[in-house]
């Protein structure tokens, strides 16, 4: 990718992704809801790109749980590779995680993915705005190192958005590179809950908000400024609609979806009384995998995937949220809903593909292929 590039690329998929075995060297608490853990070098360097994620693989009450974090490591800085984890509520993985790991634990982990990333030369000259709220911080953490060290006329400039001054993921590492590297990082925190003597933006992002914080930032003009965003979802709409008063290119946005896996989303949709069944009744369905095929019944309002996990099928996944694509699937005959598409480019939502990990059988009967 180019000078400013943050796209979602069409990869060529692979026979199966890689597994590793990690070791951790440490547990850290960067907030009373956040832990960074780090892992011990291995013999082999694990490659990555900045802004990519982390599948972690754990058993949590004789069931395989499996969950994607974004690393919030460089590999241009960071000897150690670090993924943070935010506690959240009901969420199996995430609480299990800060409740139980600890440093010489063994932890199974997915090959890194993920396309929220972007190439690096000496030679750019660009202006990135990164707005982050919460957990959202950490691929922008990964992102900044990545592009102020490897990119000496490059600047960033973080908004990071949080409820109070206390569950700040990074505070402190923020202030020193923002000290280290004056002139060409700033962060700009805005709180819903300031304390009294806060200095910086408190309330709600707005209009008038971002307009005074445009005026805090350098202007590079269009050609040379991209602006990215993570966080809830609430959060990033706002956000986009904001970017869209100020008329900027949607061409120069991007953002990095946060999704909590199907298991957890299932739960919370049976809670809310939100789960709709795609399906009047049962439906068969029939996927093709690596010269096999597996036919099983899923019930209505019951994702594809999980369905055949449950019925002892080794299909390929990772993150169970729609956004690694480790799950494509390309329909040979019936329809599939997805809860989520931010993963699949346009071109391949047209070509017919759709990820069984958020998909639902739409019609009586479904033949997919993997791949």
């Amino acid at each position: 990718m180019a000078f400013g590039l943050f796209k979602k690329k069409e990869e060529k998929k692979s026979q199966g992704p890689k597994y590793y075995n990690l070791k951790v060297a440490e547990v850290v608490n960067e907030t009373s809801d956040a832990i960074s853990i780090r892992f011990e070098r291995t013999q082999e360097p694990i490659p990555y790109l900045p802004g990519q994620f982390l599948t972690l693989i754990q058993e949590i009450d004789g069931k395989q749980a499996r969950r994607a974090y974004s690393m919030s490591s460089s590999p241009f800085v960071d000897e150690q590779l670090q993924v943070t984890v935010k506690r959240v509520e009901g969420g199996l993985m995430s609480n299990y995680l800060a409740d139980n790991l600890q440093a010489g634990d063994e932890l199974k982990v997915m090959e890194p993915m993920g396309s929220f990333t972007t190439e690096y030369d000496p030679d750019n000259k660009r202006h990135v705005i990164m707005f982050a709220g919460g957990s959202g911080i950490t691929p922008m953490m990964s992102l900044m190192k990545s592009i102020i060290t490897q990119e000496e006329d490059s600047i960033v400039s973080l908004i990071y958005c949080n409820r109070n001054i206390d569950s700040i993921i990074f505070k402190d590492e923020l202030e020193k590179w923002q000290t280290n590297y004056e002139g060409r990082f700033h962060v700009i925190h805005v709180l819903d809950d300031a304390p009294m003597n806060w200095q910086g933006m408190s309330g709600l992002l707005n209009h008038e908000m971002l307009k005074k914080l445009f005026e805090r930032i350098p202007n590079w003009g269009h050609e040379k400024t991209t602006y990215l965003m993570c966080g809830p979802e609430g959060m990033m709409k706002n956000v986009d609609s904001l970017l869209e008063l100020e008329q900027i290119p949607r061409e120069n946005i991007f953002k990095e979806s946060f999704v909590q896996g199907t298991i957890d989303k299932a739960i919370v949709g049976k809670e809310e009384g939100k789960e709709e069944a795609s399906t009047e009744g049962p439906a068969d369905v029939t996927i093709h995998y690596d010269g096999d095929t597996f036919e099983f019944t899923v019930e209505p309002g019951e994702f594809i995937l999980e369905t055949a996990l449950d019925n002892g099928y080794d299909l390929p996944y990772s993150c169970q949220s729609g956004l690694c694509t480790a799950c494509r699937c390309k329909k040979v005959a019936g329809e599939v809903k997805m809860e989520e598409d931010e993963g699949l480019s346009e071109s391949e939502i047209n070509d017919g593909f759709v990820l069984i990990c958020v998909g639902r059988p739409a019609t009586q009967k479904v033949e997919l292929e993997v791949g």
